[in-house]
């Protein structure tokens, strides 16, 4: 499939690779170089309860181990963060690391992880409408000024001190449902796909209902709606939930359907959130999902490091 996607130019390919825990400050920083070595564009942390690293103080210790690699979360849980605190967090972060911070915020969705930590967990409706007063308050901070803010949330009179480094600091936010999307696309510099959708009893898991190609489609004509004349502008990221390296790719799809009820063999061969075959046509079909949907940055999990090394390679530039 080739042209523009969905009346948009293409946007070079980007890849960032996501690490919630380590064991060790000697496994972090060996992580974190190996994926500066590999040629990742970004490492980005996770805010989870009960495992995760803290995933700015992660971050600042990556930086030190680090030159080039950019850093970002994927993403903050927003209602875990006040957007004024946040900001003096990540704008020293981005200070001290010579301006490599990306800041990727979320609504939040694990009421196992409120509960523990005694943080109401209110209705999707108001978790995300306190996202969207945080994202652009977190906006004028970063761009240097003063907020006199009263919203439904959040009452601010505030400046960021220190500074960050960037003059303009990229703001990401992610999520699977609809309404997160549009604030994305209203207000971030980049939009988050999972191809996630409901979120299951455990807390932690979701259906995967965003998966089929159908979907997506529907996903990114409603961002496109939402964005006006911002779509351009967009950078659409993809979160992989697993990358499978096979010259069987029919055969890993057949196993890897019970994890994922509901979608088919060719709906788990042609979604943009999962990477399985041959290293060949996975840069083909990175390529064909570009001009298709406009996914020119893809996140995949500490596990597909050594995978996406041939991948970044072949796509480095492009």
């Amino acid at each position: 499939m080739t042209g523009q996607p969905l009346g948009r130019s293409l946007h070079p390919f980007r890849f960032s690779l996501q690490v919630a825990q380590a064991s060790s400050r000697s496994e972090w920083i060996d992580l974190a170089q190996r994926a500066e070595d590999a040629g990742f564009d970004l490492l980005v942390t996770a805010d989870h309860l009960g495992g995760p690293l803290a995933p700015l103080v992660a971050l600042a210790s990556a930086a030190e181990a680090t030159g080039q690699l950019r850093l970002g979360t994927m993403v903050l849980n927003n209602d875990f963060h006040h957007p004024v605190l946040l900001a003096r967090d990540v704008a020293t972060l981005d200070l001290l690391s010579d301006g490599r911070v990306e800041l990727g915020l979320g609504a939040g969705h694990a009421r196992p992880e409120y509960d523990s930590a005694g943080i109401s967990f209110d209705p999707p409706g108001r978790r995300v409408s306190r996202l969207e007063e945080a994202v652009q308050i977190l906006r004028k901070l970063f761009d240097g000024d003063e907020v006199s803010h009263q919203g439904e949330h959040y009452r601010v009179d505030a400046l960021c001190e220190p500074r960050p480094t960037q003059r303009h600091l990229p703001l990401l936010i992610g999520g699977g449902g609809r309404r997160v999307l549009s604030v994305a696309a209203r207000y971030a510099d980049a939009v988050g796909f999972t191809g996630l959708g409901r979120t299951l009893s455990d807390g932690q898991r979701h259906e995967p209902g965003g998966f089929p190609p159908d979907r997506v489609d529907e996903q990114l004509d409603a961002v496109r709606g939402a964005a006006g004349e911002r779509w351009d502008q967009l950078e659409l990221q993809a979160l992989v939930q697993a990358v499978v390296i096979t010259d069987d790719p029919v055969g890993a799809a057949e196993r890897m359907r019970a994890r994922l009820p509901g979608l088919s063999v060719p709906d788990i061969l042609a979604t943009p959130f999962l990477m399985i075959g041959s290293i060949a046509s996975l840069v083909e079909r990175l390529t064909e999902n570009r001009n298709r949907w406009g996914f020119s940055h893809y996140t995949v999990r500490a596990d597909a490091l050594d995978a996406l090394v041939p991948i970044i390679a072949a796509l480095r530039g492009s």
